[in-house]
């Protein structure tokens, strides 16, 4: 909570924006705690409806527990109609879970987009904000390979 701390206290000296402040609660904690959640509405005194519909509204907040990977499948028209189905279904047998769903180990978290606007590259997977374009079924156990890798050496 320490972080919670200075965040609140810069908040409160800058007048920084609420979603900032939710920014950095889930770069902190790949999510936004209930507690926290209810620490910030009491301190700031801003509404805890207020706080959760923000968090609630824009996708980029998770209120579940995110695992240390985030990989993002785009489902949009391109990335459709050139496979993306296939490559989700191919992650999901390999994670062994399905959109909005965290590995046991807590290594990936899967979800898919309707669009990320990178239609000339579909289909589009994005791990950790790296954008991996036409990407096909035989390429999904590398590339999951390599961010499993990355995830046994944190």
């Amino acid at each position: 909570m320490e972080i919670l701390d200075k965040l609140i206290k810069e908040y409160k000296e800058a007048k920084v924006d609420i979603i900032q402040v939710l920014h950095h609660i889930q770069n902190e904690y790949n999510y936004l705690p209930k507690e926290v959640l209810i620490k910030l509405s009491r301190e700031l005194h801003i509404p805890l409806s207020k706080i959760y519909s923000i968090a609630t509204f824009y996708a980029a907040f998770s209120l579940t527990p995110r695992g240390k990977h985030l990989c993002t499948v785009c489902m949009g028209t391109a990335c459709h109609v050139r496979g993306a189905p296939a490559v989700l279904s191919r992650i999901e047998e390999r994670l062994g879970i399905r959109p909005g769903e965290t590995t046991p180990d807590n290594n990936f978290t899967l979800e898919t987009v309707n669009c990320l606007g990178a239609c000339a590259l579909a289909p589009i997977v994005v791990i950790d904000g790296e954008y991996h374009g036409q990407t096909t079924v035989n390429k999904i156990d590398r590339l999951l390979e390599k961010y499993a890798q990355k995830a046994d050496k944190i």
